[in-house]
Parts: C-alpha cells; sequence; structure tokens
C-alpha cells in the first residue's frame, strides 16, 4: 500500500459504519474513508423499520441516517450494492464482488446479521423483518391482509404486533415462552408485556411450538403441537444471526460475535469490529454482544476516536428502548431479570421501574441498571446517578416522593 492515503474501510452499511464516517470527518481524519455495504442505499436506522415506517407514519427513506449528498460533501466513498467476499489480514484488504480488492489500514468489520431463518418456512406470505425492504414489503401486506400470525414474542415481535394491531389487523402471538420477552426481562416483567398485548386485543399463544405451515386457499394454516391458526401472512421474528463468515475464515477471533476489547479491536492488528456482529468485554470479565442502535452508534464513534490516535473505551451503560401501543420500554445497563429489584411505581398500572442495586453491604448501594415501562424520567435520573457513582438507598429509590435527581447533591442554605 505504499503511496496510497491512509484509508479506511468501513465493511457493512448500518448504524456503526455510519457513526465511524461521521466522527472520523468531524475528528479531523484528512485519510481516505470507503463504506462497503450489500444493499444499494446509504445506511439508515433500523428501530422505525417495526414502527413508524411499518404504520405508514414516515417514509422508508426518511429513516436514512444521513443523505448521500453528506458522504458526497464529506469525502466519504459509497460503494453500495456490493458484498465482500473476504478479508485478508495478510495483505490488509478485502475482496468484493463488483468492486474489486479494496485496501485499508483500518478496518471496522461492521457487517451487522441476518434474521433467522427456520427449514420450511418459505414463501411470500411468509415475511421477516431485517432490512428496509423487509418492511417494505411487511408494510404492504399489513394494509391487505387483516389477519396475521406473529411467530416469536421477542422486541421484533412484539413491536410488529403492536404496530399491525395499531391498523386494525387482527394478529395472533405465538411464543414458545410462557410469556413474551420473557429471556431478556424475566418472568414478572415479561408477564407485564404480556397481558399489554392481551388487553390491547392480540390472541396470545403461549408456550406452543409451531410444527407446520401450509399454504391455503385464503392465505396459511399455522398448526402447533396444540392447535391451528388461519392467517393471511406470518411473520418469523426467531431472532438474529451475526454476520461472522467473513471474519471466521482469518485469524480474526470469533465466539458468538466477533470478539472485541473495551476499544473495539479484534484480535487481528487495525481491525475493529463494532454494532450487532461484535461480542465486547465486559468489565465485569466475559464478552457480551448486544443487538441495539444505540451500542452501535456509541461503539461506531469508539472505534473512529482509536484510529485518529485516541485512547477511547466503550465504557457508557447499555441502553436500549421499544415502543409498543402508547408505552415506552426502556433498559440501562445489564439488567439481570434474576436479580433482585426495587420496583419504584406500580406494574399492576404499567408504570413502574425495577432498580438493580449492587451488592454492597450496608443500606446504600450504587445503580447498577434499570428497567422502566412507562416512567421515561426514571432513566434520565438514573443515567446521571449511575455516571457519577452516586449512593442510594432502597427506601429513596421507591418512595415516589422522593426527586431522583436530587440525591446526592448538596442541600441548598436558606
Amino acid at each position: 500500500m505504499a503511496g496510497l492515503p491512509e484509508t479506511v474501510v468501513l465493511l457493512g452499511g448500518g448504524t456503526a459504519s455510519a457513526a465511524a464516517a461521521s466522527n472520523l470527518r468531524h475528528l479531523g481524519f484528512d485519510g481516505r474513508v470507503v463504506l462497503v455495504s450489500e444493499e444499494d442505499v446509504p445506511p439508515y436506522e433500523r428501530p422505525p423499520l417495526s414502527k413508524e415506517v411499518l404504520a405508514g407514519s414516515m417514509a422508508s427513506g426518511d429513516a436514512t441516517i444521513r443523505a448521500e449528498e453528506w458522504y458526497r460533501d464529506n469525502d466519504v466513498d459509497l460503494v453500495l450494492g456490493t458484498r465482500a467476499i473476504a478479508i485478508d489480514v495478510d495483505s490488509s484488504a478485502i475482496e468484493t464482488v463488483g468492486a474489486g480488492t479494496i485496501p485499508y489500514h483500518h478496518l471496522l468489520v461492521a457487517t451487522g446479521g441476518r434474521a433467522r431463518r427456520l427449514p420450511g418456512f418459505e414463501g411470500d406470505r411468509i415475511l421477516h423483518l431485517r432490512t428496509r425492504g423487509d418492511s417494505e414489503k411487511l408494510a404492504r401486506r399489513l394494509r391487505d391482509g387483516s389477519r396475521a400470525v406473529v411467530l416469536g414474542g421477542g422486541f421484533i415481535g412484539c413491536e410488529v404486533a403492536a404496530t399491525a394491531r395499531g391498523l386494525g389487523v387482527e394478529v395472533t402471538i405465538i411464543e414458545m415462552e410462557e410469556q413474551c420477552l420473557r429471556a431478556p426481562l424475566g418472568e414478572r416483567y415479561g408477564r407485564a408485556i404480556t397481558e399489554i398485548h392481551r388487553d390491547a386485543g392480540c390472541t396470545l399463544r403461549l408456550g406452543e411450538r409451531v410444527t407446520s405451515v401450509v399454504e391455503t386457499p385464503d392465505g396459511l394454516a399455522v398448526t402447533t403441537d396444540r392447535g391451528r391458526v388461519e392467517c393471511e401472512w406470518l411473520l418469523v421474528a426467531a431472532g438474529m444471526i451475526p454476520n461472522t463468515e467473513l471474519a471466521h475464515r482469518t485469524a480474526i477471533e470469533v465466539e458468538g460475535g466477533i470478539r472485541v476489547d473495551r476499544h473495539c479491536r479484534t484480535s487481528v492488528l487495525n481491525v475493529y469490529a463494532a454494532g450487532d456482529v461484535a461480542s465486547g468485554q465486559q468489565p465485569g470479565g466475559g464478552y457480551l454482544r448486544v443487538e441495539h442502535h444505540e451500542n452501535a452508534m456509541r461503539q461506531g464513534a469508539v472505534v473512529a476516536r482509536n484510529i485518529v490516535g485516541e485512547n477511547a473505551v466503550d465504557d457508557s451503560p447499555h441502553w436500549f428502548w421499544s415502543d409498543q401501543y402508547d408505552l415506552t420500554i426502556q433498559s440501562l445497563g445489564h439488567f439481570d431479570p434474576h436479580a433482585r429489584h426495587v420496583i419504584r411505581g406500580s406494574i399492576e398500572d404499567r408504570a413502574f421501574s425495577a432498580f438493580q442495586l449492587s451488592d454492597a453491604d450496608g443500606d446504600t448501594k450504587k445503580i447498577v441498571a434499570v428497567l422502566t415501562i412507562g416512567r421515561p424520567r426514571d432513566i434520565f435520573a438514573a443515567r446521571k446517578l449511575m455516571r457519577a457513582g452516586t449512593a442510594v438507598t432502597a427506601e429513596q429509590v421507591e418512595d415516589l416522593s422522593t426527586d431522583l435527581r436530587r440525591i446526592g447533591r448538596p442541600r441548598r442554605r436558606r
């Protein structure tokens, strides 16, 4: 690469790559920046795909993070509709179909993931949701069909079910667990979400497994181990598979995702990973892959800062949100559904926060994580307390008369 300008290749067309490109230019990097994406549109945000775009309140193009003109004006080369087929870490280059060999000095692997597909679940009426094109196709089905089955009660399944109900579609959720969102939220809070969907008119078939799907003259017949339900379309919301295949063929360490340290560096020099494909090193040990928009945006920025010579660390607490009906679910930190929680508000009234406190001896503890439903202000207060390392008591947290924003502040003199 002698004689070539310092080149950063951003492999993947999602939030992490867009954040890295933006921050590189903001930080004054004046080398070449190349963003390679298999999709033929500039990077866009995925959260609206199951909500605003699906409901028709936002055009799919409005989910674009930055207009194509921004990339041109900031000298970022967009190589769209191009599939990478290999990473050559020895020669520091990627091989593509359509754009040939692209050398790099620094590489960010932000290839994201793909919707999990189930064997035998194929056909025009069987849908998935991962890309902008998926959302557009699903939106057309929402307007053409009045009966739907959502297979999977995770975040995507629940968000699509809520959007569909808002458009008057009859929705049946089939979930193997006994509650929706039981894995990330636990039984107690998963039950609250389940009841929200039931009250909104969804039919819940819980603890059931789908055994077959066949086409009928009017749509589909879905058979479970407990019965049968007919619909006009089926959404398979069975999770995501990280796109780690290119890394597997190299010396880049992969286990449950591309392993990165707290600087988002992989096991190979000058190769970074971020977003849904990255499994990040945790302060307490171990690695964790996080599939949320804010995580990808934050890690992309960390990569840019390290490329320009900073010693940036991904140390902000994880935050995610999910909009379902008129409620917003938010979580800050690594929320453990099996830990002991201090409840602020009312689970029955669907306006509560579950605070996870440290195991420190004594009455005063620090906030480790918080889950909120219908109490967004608690997240903002908790974020400040966690950032400052402020000690709290369980009594302060659960007492609604306590202003969380003022805990730890010096009292004003009268």
